[in-house]
């Protein structure tokens, strides 16, 4: 699997994906990668109910038309 890139709307190259076996294999030649790593454990984990009512009002409503308006293409 060859490398991918994630680009901004702008195409700007923002991130590369690498597969993990290339990824382990470059960690395997260059042991102070492993410095980069985050541990699992130390991951704070979100759920999505812990970002409920976090959305300006504004910005929801927005979004609510945005979505309406976006359905009527459909129609």
């Amino acid at each position: 699997m060859p490398l991918q890139y994630i680009s901004d709307v702008e195409g700007n190259h923002t991130a590369v994906l690498i597969p993990i076996n290339e990824w382990e294999l470059i960690i395997r030649r260059h042991e102070d990668l492993k410095k980069l790593e985050i541990p699992v454990n130390s991951i704070q984990r979100i759920k999505p109910s812990d970002l409920a009512g976090s959305m300006p009002l504004d910005i929801a409503n927005d979004f609510n038309k945005y979505i309406e308006e976006s359905r009527k293409e459909w129609d």
